[in-house]
Protein backbone atom coordinates (compact mmCIF):
# COMPACT_ATOMS: atom_id res chain seq x y z
CA UNK A 1 0.00 0.00 0.00
CA UNK A 2 2.93 2.13 1.08
CA UNK A 3 4.66 1.64 -2.39
CA UNK A 4 0.98 1.27 -4.76
CA UNK A 5 -0.24 4.86 -3.26
CA UNK A 6 2.00 7.04 -4.46
CA UNK A 7 2.56 5.21 -7.96
CA UNK A 8 -1.53 6.09 -8.10
CA UNK A 9 -1.64 9.40 -6.82
CA UNK A 10 1.48 10.04 -9.55
CA UNK A 11 -0.65 8.63 -12.80
CA UNK A 12 -3.54 11.07 -11.62
CA UNK A 13 -1.84 13.97 -11.50
CA UNK A 14 0.08 13.34 -14.66
CA UNK A 15 -3.26 12.69 -16.17
CA UNK A 16 -4.93 15.41 -14.97
CA UNK A 17 -2.36 17.95 -16.17
CA UNK A 18 -2.87 16.28 -19.83
CA UNK A 19 -6.03 16.25 -19.48
CA UNK A 20 -5.69 20.22 -18.96
CA UNK A 21 -3.27 20.89 -21.05
CA UNK A 22 -5.34 19.18 -24.46
CA UNK A 23 -8.16 20.90 -22.64
CA UNK A 24 -6.75 24.03 -23.30
CA UNK A 25 -4.77 23.41 -26.84
CA UNK A 26 -8.28 22.22 -28.26
CA UNK A 27 -10.22 25.67 -26.98
CA UNK A 28 -6.76 27.73 -28.38
CA UNK A 29 -7.42 25.79 -31.97
CA UNK A 30 -11.19 26.96 -31.33
CA UNK A 31 -10.34 30.64 -30.44
CA UNK A 32 -7.90 30.73 -33.95
CA UNK A 33 -10.58 29.35 -35.74
CA UNK A 34 -13.34 31.57 -35.16
CA UNK A 35 -10.55 34.40 -35.34
CA UNK A 36 -9.78 33.18 -38.80
CA UNK A 37 -13.34 32.70 -39.70
CA UNK A 38 -14.35 36.18 -38.44
CA UNK A 39 -11.26 38.03 -40.08
CA UNK A 40 -12.68 36.22 -43.64
CA UNK A 41 -16.05 36.93 -43.33
CA UNK A 42 -14.77 40.75 -42.59
CA UNK A 43 -12.73 40.95 -45.45
CA UNK A 44 -15.37 39.84 -47.94
CA UNK A 45 -17.42 42.27 -46.59
CA UNK A 46 -15.50 45.27 -46.78
CA UNK A 47 -14.70 44.36 -50.14
CA UNK A 48 -18.19 44.06 -51.45
CA UNK A 49 -18.90 47.34 -49.55
CA UNK A 50 -16.06 48.97 -51.81
CA UNK A 51 -17.35 47.39 -54.85
CA UNK A 52 -20.86 48.59 -54.36
CA UNK A 53 -19.99 52.13 -53.32
CA UNK A 54 -17.64 52.15 -56.31
CA UNK A 55 -20.30 50.85 -58.98
CA UNK A 56 -22.46 54.35 -59.26
CA UNK A 57 -19.68 56.89 -58.87
CA UNK A 58 -18.03 55.98 -62.48
CA UNK A 59 -18.34 59.38 -64.71
CA UNK A 60 -17.08 60.81 -67.80
CA UNK A 61 -15.29 64.30 -66.97
CA UNK A 62 -14.25 66.41 -70.05
CA UNK A 63 -11.19 68.28 -69.72
CA UNK A 64 -10.82 71.97 -69.65
CA UNK A 65 -9.12 72.46 -73.26
CA UNK A 66 -7.35 75.63 -74.06
CA UNK A 67 -8.64 77.54 -77.26
CA UNK A 68 -6.39 76.65 -79.33
CA UNK A 69 -7.19 72.68 -79.28
CA UNK A 70 -9.89 71.83 -81.85
CA UNK A 71 -12.75 70.62 -80.00
CA UNK A 72 -12.85 67.62 -81.60
CA UNK A 73 -9.28 66.99 -80.38
CA UNK A 74 -10.29 67.15 -76.69
CA UNK A 75 -9.81 63.38 -75.13
CA UNK A 76 -11.91 62.37 -72.32
CA UNK A 77 -10.83 60.38 -69.24
CA UNK A 78 -12.76 58.16 -67.15
CA UNK A 79 -12.32 58.78 -63.74
CA UNK A 80 -14.34 58.33 -60.42
CA UNK A 81 -16.59 60.68 -58.46
CA UNK A 82 -15.25 60.74 -54.81
CA UNK A 83 -17.18 58.85 -52.36
CA UNK A 84 -16.53 60.19 -49.73
CA UNK A 85 -18.38 63.67 -50.95
CA UNK A 86 -21.09 61.43 -52.67
CA UNK A 87 -23.08 59.19 -49.91
CA UNK A 88 -23.73 60.38 -46.96
CA UNK A 89 -22.68 58.54 -43.51
CA UNK A 90 -25.63 56.67 -43.27
CA UNK A 91 -25.77 55.72 -46.77
CA UNK A 92 -22.05 54.40 -46.20
CA UNK A 93 -23.14 52.26 -43.23
CA UNK A 94 -25.79 50.88 -44.59
CA UNK A 95 -24.11 49.74 -47.63
CA UNK A 96 -22.03 48.12 -45.27
CA UNK A 97 -23.87 46.70 -43.07
CA UNK A 98 -26.12 44.83 -45.82
CA UNK A 99 -22.87 43.31 -46.44
CA UNK A 100 -22.26 42.33 -42.97
CA UNK A 101 -25.54 40.55 -42.97
CA UNK A 102 -24.95 38.41 -45.78
CA UNK A 103 -21.52 37.37 -44.72
CA UNK A 104 -22.89 36.06 -41.37
CA UNK A 105 -21.58 39.63 -39.46
CA UNK A 106 -25.21 40.87 -38.70
CA UNK A 107 -24.96 40.82 -35.30
CA UNK A 108 -21.48 42.20 -35.14
CA UNK A 109 -20.96 45.97 -34.35
CA UNK A 110 -18.79 47.86 -37.05
CA UNK A 111 -16.34 51.33 -37.69
CA UNK A 112 -16.07 52.25 -40.74
CA UNK A 113 -13.87 55.80 -42.18
CA UNK A 114 -12.78 56.60 -45.71
CA UNK A 115 -9.52 58.88 -45.83
CA UNK A 116 -7.96 60.61 -48.81
CA UNK A 117 -4.66 60.11 -50.45
CA UNK A 118 -3.21 57.91 -47.60
CA UNK A 119 -3.88 55.73 -45.03
CA UNK A 120 -3.01 58.04 -42.19
CA UNK A 121 -4.56 61.12 -44.38
CA UNK A 122 -7.58 63.04 -43.82
CA UNK A 123 -10.48 61.59 -42.64
CA UNK A 124 -13.40 62.51 -45.39
CA UNK A 125 -15.48 60.28 -43.42
CA UNK A 126 -15.82 58.53 -40.15
CA UNK A 127 -17.82 56.69 -37.65
CA UNK A 128 -16.94 55.83 -33.94
CA UNK A 129 -13.32 55.11 -35.51
CA UNK A 130 -11.83 56.97 -32.23
CA UNK A 131 -11.58 53.03 -31.47
CA UNK A 132 -8.74 52.73 -34.12
CA UNK A 133 -6.49 54.64 -32.42
CA UNK A 134 -7.20 54.62 -28.47
CA UNK A 135 -7.92 50.98 -28.31
CA UNK A 136 -5.71 48.27 -27.99
CA UNK A 137 -4.97 47.12 -31.83
CA UNK A 138 -4.93 43.37 -30.13
CA UNK A 139 -8.20 43.71 -29.88
CA UNK A 140 -9.25 44.94 -32.92
CA UNK A 141 -10.06 43.13 -36.67
CA UNK A 142 -9.90 45.66 -39.52
CA UNK A 143 -9.34 45.79 -43.09
CA UNK A 144 -8.09 48.59 -45.59
CA UNK A 145 -10.16 48.65 -49.19
CA UNK A 146 -8.36 51.09 -51.53
CA UNK A 147 -10.89 52.76 -53.70
CA UNK A 148 -9.01 53.08 -56.89
CA UNK A 149 -9.10 56.18 -59.01
CA UNK A 150 -7.70 57.58 -62.18
CA UNK A 151 -4.44 59.29 -62.41
CA UNK A 152 -4.34 63.20 -63.93
CA UNK A 153 -5.78 66.21 -63.06
CA UNK A 154 -8.18 66.51 -60.26
CA UNK A 155 -11.54 68.25 -61.01
CA UNK A 156 -13.80 69.63 -58.13
CA UNK A 157 -15.87 66.78 -56.48
CA UNK A 158 -13.06 64.52 -57.76
CA UNK A 159 -10.52 62.26 -55.98
CA UNK A 160 -6.85 60.24 -56.91
CA UNK A 161 -6.79 58.24 -54.00
CA UNK A 162 -9.17 57.24 -51.35
CA UNK A 163 -9.42 53.99 -48.63
CA UNK A 164 -12.23 52.48 -47.28
CA UNK A 165 -11.27 51.48 -43.42
CA UNK A 166 -13.50 49.13 -41.95
CA UNK A 167 -12.85 47.80 -38.32
CA UNK A 168 -14.39 45.21 -35.60
CA UNK A 169 -13.60 46.61 -31.90
CA UNK A 170 -13.78 44.24 -28.91
CA UNK A 171 -12.87 40.99 -31.15
CA UNK A 172 -11.85 38.87 -27.92
CA UNK A 173 -15.71 39.52 -26.67
CA UNK A 174 -16.91 38.52 -29.90
CA UNK A 175 -14.92 35.08 -30.07
CA UNK A 176 -15.25 34.42 -26.15
CA UNK A 177 -19.56 34.89 -26.94
CA UNK A 178 -18.98 32.23 -30.07
CA UNK A 179 -17.40 29.72 -28.13
CA UNK A 180 -18.79 30.34 -24.54
CA UNK A 181 -20.56 27.43 -24.79
CA UNK A 182 -17.05 25.71 -25.59
CA UNK A 183 -15.55 27.12 -22.74
CA UNK A 184 -17.77 26.55 -20.03
CA UNK A 185 -18.56 23.43 -20.85
CA UNK A 186 -14.95 22.53 -20.77
CA UNK A 187 -14.74 23.79 -17.39
CA UNK A 188 -17.28 22.22 -16.02
CA UNK A 189 -16.55 18.63 -16.89
CA UNK A 190 -12.73 19.47 -15.57
CA UNK A 191 -13.75 20.72 -12.21
CA UNK A 192 -16.44 17.78 -12.37
CA UNK A 193 -13.02 15.53 -12.96
CA UNK A 194 -10.69 17.38 -10.48
CA UNK A 195 -13.37 16.89 -7.75
CA UNK A 196 -13.67 13.19 -8.48
CA UNK A 197 -10.00 13.33 -8.26
CA UNK A 198 -9.76 15.02 -5.05
CA UNK A 199 -12.48 12.52 -3.87
CA UNK A 200 -10.80 9.24 -4.92
CA UNK A 201 -7.77 10.71 -3.36
CA UNK A 202 -9.40 11.51 -0.41
CA UNK A 203 -10.79 7.99 -0.11
CA UNK A 204 -7.62 6.16 -0.70
CA UNK A 205 -5.86 8.47 2.27
CA UNK A 206 -9.27 7.52 4.58
CA UNK A 207 -8.88 3.70 3.81
CA UNK A 208 -5.17 4.05 4.30
CA UNK A 209 -6.00 5.80 8.02
CA UNK A 210 -8.69 3.00 8.08
CA UNK A 211 -6.03 0.35 7.56
CA UNK A 212 -3.37 2.11 9.94
CA UNK A 213 -6.50 2.08 12.71
CA UNK A 214 -7.49 -1.39 12.01
CA UNK A 215 -3.65 -2.59 12.77
CA UNK A 216 -3.46 -0.55 15.51
CA UNK A 217 -7.02 -1.61 17.51
CA UNK A 218 -5.74 -5.12 16.82
CA UNK A 219 -2.21 -4.93 18.04
CA UNK A 220 -3.87 -2.87 20.98
CA UNK A 221 -6.67 -5.85 21.43
CA UNK A 222 -4.35 -8.48 21.47
CA UNK A 223 -1.70 -7.11 23.73
CA UNK A 224 -4.90 -6.24 26.38
CA UNK A 225 -6.13 -9.99 26.12
CA UNK A 226 -2.90 -11.32 26.37
CA UNK A 227 -2.09 -10.14 29.32
CA UNK A 228 -4.80 -11.22 31.66
CA UNK A 229 -5.07 -14.52 29.81
CA UNK A 230 -1.44 -15.19 30.62
CA UNK A 231 -1.98 -13.97 34.10
CA UNK A 232 -4.91 -16.38 34.45
CA UNK A 233 -2.43 -19.34 33.03
CA UNK A 234 0.06 -18.92 35.79
CA UNK A 235 -2.85 -18.55 38.45
CA UNK A 236 -4.27 -22.12 37.11
CA UNK A 237 -0.54 -23.44 37.36
CA UNK A 238 -0.28 -22.40 40.92
CA UNK A 239 -3.62 -23.95 42.09
CA UNK A 240 -2.37 -27.12 40.39
CA UNK A 241 1.11 -26.90 42.43
CA UNK A 242 0.96 -29.18 45.79
CA UNK A 243 2.01 -26.36 48.30
CA UNK A 244 -1.07 -23.87 47.23
CA UNK A 245 -3.82 -26.84 47.08
CA UNK A 246 -3.63 -27.64 50.51
CA UNK A 247 -3.67 -23.86 51.71
CA UNK A 248 -7.14 -22.48 51.66
CA UNK A 249 -5.77 -18.68 51.73
CA UNK A 250 -3.19 -19.03 48.99
CA UNK A 251 -6.17 -20.93 46.72
CA UNK A 252 -8.56 -18.17 47.75
CA UNK A 253 -5.64 -15.60 46.46
CA UNK A 254 -5.27 -17.27 42.82
CA UNK A 255 -8.77 -18.11 42.51
CA UNK A 256 -9.39 -13.73 43.02
CA UNK A 257 -6.77 -13.28 40.73
CA UNK A 258 -8.83 -15.52 37.72
CA UNK A 259 -11.68 -13.81 38.82
CA UNK A 260 -10.44 -10.28 38.69
CA UNK A 261 -8.90 -10.86 35.13
CA UNK A 262 -11.96 -12.91 33.83
CA UNK A 263 -13.88 -9.65 35.07
CA UNK A 264 -11.46 -7.70 33.43
CA UNK A 265 -11.39 -9.22 29.94
CA UNK A 266 -15.47 -8.69 30.21
CA UNK A 267 -14.79 -5.59 30.48
CA UNK A 268 -13.00 -5.30 27.33
CA UNK A 269 -15.18 -7.21 25.28
CA UNK A 270 -18.19 -5.24 26.61
CA UNK A 271 -16.61 -1.90 25.05
CA UNK A 272 -15.79 -3.32 22.20
CA UNK A 273 -19.72 -4.91 21.60
CA UNK A 274 -21.00 -1.24 22.77
CA UNK A 275 -18.93 0.70 20.22
CA UNK A 276 -20.82 -1.67 17.99
CA UNK A 277 -23.70 -1.13 18.92
CA UNK A 278 -23.16 2.56 18.75
CA UNK A 279 -22.31 2.31 15.77
CA UNK A 280 -25.41 1.08 14.73
CA UNK A 281 -27.41 3.12 16.69
CA UNK A 282 -28.64 0.27 18.60
CA UNK A 283 -28.57 1.38 22.40
CA UNK A 284 -31.79 3.12 24.03
CA UNK A 285 -32.20 4.81 26.86
CA UNK A 286 -34.32 7.07 28.88
CA UNK A 287 -33.33 10.23 29.84
CA UNK A 288 -34.89 10.94 33.53
CA UNK A 289 -34.91 14.15 35.81
CA UNK A 290 -31.33 13.75 37.36
CA UNK A 291 -29.05 15.53 39.93
CA UNK A 292 -25.63 15.73 38.37
CA UNK A 293 -23.63 16.04 41.41
CA UNK A 294 -24.94 12.44 42.78
CA UNK A 295 -23.94 11.15 39.50
CA UNK A 296 -20.46 12.75 39.41
CA UNK A 297 -19.67 12.02 42.80
CA UNK A 298 -20.02 8.09 42.05
CA UNK A 299 -17.29 8.59 39.17
CA UNK A 300 -15.31 10.10 41.47
CA UNK A 301 -15.58 7.21 44.08
CA UNK A 302 -14.82 4.66 41.30
CA UNK A 303 -11.77 6.49 40.69
CA UNK A 304 -10.50 7.00 44.31
CA UNK A 305 -8.13 3.76 44.28
CA UNK A 306 -6.50 3.87 41.41
CA UNK A 307 -5.75 7.76 42.30
CA UNK A 308 -3.99 7.03 45.37
CA UNK A 309 -2.22 3.53 43.45
CA UNK A 310 -0.46 6.69 41.43
CA UNK A 311 -0.38 9.54 44.40
CA UNK A 312 -2.17 11.45 42.99
CA UNK A 313 -5.03 14.39 44.12
CA UNK A 314 -8.06 15.26 42.89
CA UNK A 315 -9.71 18.44 43.42
CA UNK A 316 -13.58 18.78 43.34
CA UNK A 317 -15.42 21.95 43.00
CA UNK A 318 -19.36 21.12 42.42
CA UNK A 319 -20.33 25.05 42.27
CA UNK A 320 -23.12 24.70 39.94
CA UNK A 321 -26.32 26.49 41.71
CA UNK A 322 -28.81 23.80 39.51
CA UNK A 323 -27.66 20.31 38.82
CA UNK A 324 -31.07 19.24 37.54
CA UNK A 325 -30.63 17.54 34.18
CA UNK A 326 -32.33 14.88 32.16
CA UNK A 327 -29.96 11.92 32.57
CA UNK A 328 -29.18 8.24 32.22
CA UNK A 329 -27.57 6.95 35.48
CA UNK A 330 -25.06 4.52 34.06
CA UNK A 331 -24.20 6.11 31.11
CA UNK A 332 -24.11 9.63 32.49
CA UNK A 333 -21.87 8.12 35.52
CA UNK A 334 -19.61 6.33 32.61
CA UNK A 335 -19.19 9.00 30.64
CA UNK A 336 -17.68 11.20 33.59
CA UNK A 337 -15.45 8.10 34.65
CA UNK A 338 -13.90 7.73 31.46
CA UNK A 339 -13.02 11.45 31.59
CA UNK A 340 -11.55 10.81 34.71
CA UNK A 341 -9.94 7.48 34.16
CA UNK A 342 -8.48 9.46 30.99
CA UNK A 343 -6.87 12.21 32.79
CA UNK A 344 -5.50 9.54 35.49
CA UNK A 345 -4.08 7.09 32.61
CA UNK A 346 -1.98 10.33 30.85
CA UNK A 347 -0.84 11.84 33.67
CA UNK A 348 2.69 12.22 34.69
CA UNK A 349 3.87 11.44 38.44
CA UNK A 350 2.00 12.60 40.84
CA UNK A 351 -1.12 13.44 38.79
CA UNK A 352 -3.19 16.67 39.93
CA UNK A 353 -6.73 16.42 38.02
CA UNK A 354 -9.51 19.34 38.95
CA UNK A 355 -13.31 19.09 38.59
CA UNK A 356 -15.39 21.91 38.61
CA UNK A 357 -19.16 22.25 37.60
CA UNK A 358 -21.61 25.41 36.68
CA UNK A 359 -24.62 26.36 35.61
CA UNK A 360 -24.35 29.39 33.42
CA UNK A 361 -27.90 29.82 31.64
CA UNK A 362 -29.43 27.21 30.33
CA UNK A 363 -26.78 24.43 30.61
CA UNK A 364 -24.84 22.49 33.20
CA UNK A 365 -21.19 22.30 32.37
CA UNK A 366 -18.29 20.02 33.77
CA UNK A 367 -14.55 20.60 32.96
CA UNK A 368 -11.89 18.47 34.06
CA UNK A 369 -8.14 19.80 33.91
CA UNK A 370 -5.03 17.72 34.53
CA UNK A 371 -1.26 18.00 34.32
CA UNK A 372 -0.62 15.19 32.18
CA UNK A 373 1.36 14.61 28.92
CA UNK A 374 -1.38 16.97 26.66
CA UNK A 375 -1.78 16.54 23.23
CA UNK A 376 -0.55 17.90 19.62
CA UNK A 377 -2.71 19.68 16.93
CA UNK A 378 -3.16 16.33 15.15
CA UNK A 379 -3.95 14.40 17.80
CA UNK A 380 -6.62 16.80 19.32
CA UNK A 381 -8.41 17.49 16.14
CA UNK A 382 -8.65 12.86 15.92
CA UNK A 383 -9.79 12.52 20.04
CA UNK A 384 -13.03 11.72 19.94
CA UNK A 385 -12.47 9.03 16.43
CA UNK A 386 -12.79 5.27 16.97
CA UNK A 387 -9.69 3.38 17.55
CA UNK A 388 -7.46 6.11 17.26
CA UNK A 389 -5.08 6.45 19.99
CA UNK A 390 -1.51 8.74 19.88
CA UNK A 391 0.91 6.95 18.35
CA UNK A 392 3.73 6.08 21.09
CA UNK A 393 5.82 3.73 18.76
CA UNK A 394 5.66 -0.02 20.09
CA UNK A 395 5.08 1.07 23.98
CA UNK A 396 2.04 0.30 25.15
CA UNK A 397 2.29 2.32 28.37
CA UNK A 398 -1.17 3.39 28.23
CA UNK A 399 -3.85 0.39 27.94
CA UNK A 400 -7.29 0.89 25.90
CA UNK A 401 -8.51 0.47 22.38
CA UNK A 402 -8.76 4.10 21.88
CA UNK A 403 -12.70 3.99 22.39
CA UNK A 404 -12.90 5.81 25.29
CA UNK A 405 -13.11 9.16 24.16
CA UNK A 406 -15.81 7.96 21.06
CA UNK A 407 -17.80 6.99 23.79
CA UNK A 408 -17.78 9.73 25.48
CA UNK A 409 -18.57 12.00 22.68
CA UNK A 410 -21.48 9.94 21.62
CA UNK A 411 -23.19 9.84 24.98
CA UNK A 412 -22.91 13.81 25.82
CA UNK A 413 -24.30 14.19 21.96
CA UNK A 414 -27.14 11.69 23.21
CA UNK A 415 -27.47 13.72 26.37
CA UNK A 416 -28.51 16.96 23.71
CA UNK A 417 -24.66 18.12 24.84
CA UNK A 418 -21.72 19.09 23.74
CA UNK A 419 -17.91 18.59 24.38
CA UNK A 420 -14.54 20.30 23.76
CA UNK A 421 -11.30 19.56 24.35
CA UNK A 422 -8.20 21.89 24.76
CA UNK A 423 -4.60 21.08 25.63
CA UNK A 424 -1.02 21.90 25.18
CA UNK A 425 1.63 19.01 24.72
CA UNK A 426 3.75 18.24 27.50
CA UNK A 427 1.25 20.50 29.94
CA UNK A 428 -2.03 18.83 30.34
CA UNK A 429 -5.40 18.79 28.98
CA UNK A 430 -8.99 20.20 29.46
CA UNK A 431 -11.89 18.72 28.58
CA UNK A 432 -15.85 20.89 28.70
CA UNK A 433 -18.93 19.23 28.91
CA UNK A 434 -22.06 21.12 28.61
CA UNK A 435 -25.67 19.49 28.86
CA UNK A 436 -29.24 20.94 29.00
CA UNK A 437 -30.48 21.66 32.13
CA UNK A 438 -33.99 20.11 33.19
CA UNK A 439 -36.89 22.46 32.12
CA UNK A 440 -38.94 24.20 34.84
CA UNK A 441 -42.46 24.21 34.29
Amino acid sequence: MKRVFPIITILMVLSMLGLILFQFLWLKSAHDYKLDQLREHLVKAAMQSAEKLTEDTKIYTKLKRPDFIFPSDIPFEFRKKSIGRSYSRDEIKNTIQYFFNKNQLEKISFEFAITENSLNGENLMTDGFHHYFTTDSSNIINYVVPLSGGSGTALENLTNDEFLVVLIPNQRSIILREIGWFIAGALLFTLVILAAFFLTVRTILKQKKLSEIKNDFINNMTHEFKTPLATISLAVDALKNEKVVGDKEKSAYFSGIIKEENIRMNKQVETILQAALLDKREIQFDLQPTAAHGLIQNAINNIQLPLQEKNGTLEVKLDAANDQILANDVHFTNLTNNLLDNALKYSKDNPRIKLTTSSVGKHFKIKIEDNGIGMNKDTLNRIFEKFYRAHTGNVHDVKGFGLGLSYVKKMVEAHHGTIKAESTLGKGSCFSISIPLQKTS
